[in-house]
């Protein structure tokens, strides 16, 4: 995981250097060797996405150099990486960030039993039938199932406790779903299972110091952009519990003028869900020394 991008970009290396510094070492040796299973571990996950993301950035910044003047005009990231794109627009240092989010990864960890919590992703129906599934399912067995991440407008993940996102899949499969999908993760996020963990991030938030913020970052809460501080705290400690309005991001940043997408971290998934959402954005994906490259010429 990075490691192309590492070899390629003193940039992207020097931000590998920073974040395993900050966490007392470990982090290089599991980016390139894992195991999967330890690496995908949420206290583990988390500052690792983080760490390639701004590695990503960093390596974008310099490469591109000139070409960038006057862009980005906005910054967005999803679930997680809202705190790569804090980083990004210079709020907070990667060191204090990396630190942050294996906190926040522990937490999420520690607020469900394993076992306990599921997510599963939602094929081929509209977003507000997928809710009122979750709804009737809370409503009937008294369990928390909910809408967790609107990723595309016929892709939504759902979250909650593990019975009761089974009997949602069911019922959605009944009314029409092409697939329902669960997701192989280590806890339920965006949902109100995780109220245990805003509390505790709350804390690690209001130790940390904060910057400027150079240029607007969307939320995933509000699905507008912020450059107030005090509100960005706000909406990081609200996003645990809340659904990820991508969709309605995407849309906005569009309508506002948006033309050209950069994704930058691991994997392509954004870049796909925009796709579904407008296809009109020219989308960028950078993840290694060709993926940098060709988005720079191209820009």
């Amino acid at each position: 995981m990075g490691q192309a991008l590492m070899a390629a970009s003193p940039e992207a290396r020097a931000a590998l250097d920073e974040a395993d510094a900050a966490l007392g070492g470990g982090l290089h040796k599991m980016l390139a060797e894992g195991p999967v299973e330890v690496l995908k571990q949420t206290a583990n996950t988390q500052p690792a996405i983080l760490t390639v993301s701004v590695a990503a950035h960093r390596a974008f910044v310099q490469r591109a150099g000139k070409k960038l003047d006057g862009a980005p005009v906005a910054m967005a990231g999803h679930s997680l990486g809202e705190w790569s794109a804090m980083v990004a627009t210079g709020a907070f240092t990667l060191t204090d960030a990396v630190r942050a989010v294996r906190q926040r990864g522990q937490f999420m960890q520690e607020a469900v039993p394993a076992g306990e919590g599921a997510m599963a992703a939602i094929l081929g129906l509209e977003p507000k039938a997928v809710a009122e599934a979750c709804a009737e399912v809370e409503k009937l067995s008294g369990r928390t199932v909910s809408c967790a991440n609107f990723n595309s407008p016929e892709q939504t993940v759902i979250a909650g406790h593990a019975d009761a996102v089974e009997r949602t899949i069911a019922l959605l499969k009944g009314r029409g779903a092409k697939r329902a999908l669960p997701l192989p993760v280590s806890a339920p996020f965006h949902c109100a299972l995780m109220a245990p963990v805003q509390p505790r991030l709350e804390a690690v938030l209001r130790g940390m110091f904060i910057s400027t913020m150079a240029v607007p970052v969307w939320s995933n809460v509000s699905a507008a952009p912020n450059q107030d501080s005090a509100v960005a705290v706000r909406q990081l400690i609200e996003q645990v519990v809340a659904p990820v309005r991508w969709v309605e991001t995407i849309e906005k940043l569009a309508a506002s003028g948006v033309d050209t997408l950069v994704e930058l971290g691991p994997g392509k998934v954004l870049a796909g869900l925009t796709r579904r959402i407008d296809k009109k954005l020219r989308t960028f994906s950078i993840e290694d020394e060709k993926s940098l490259d060709a988005c720079v010429n191209e820009i």
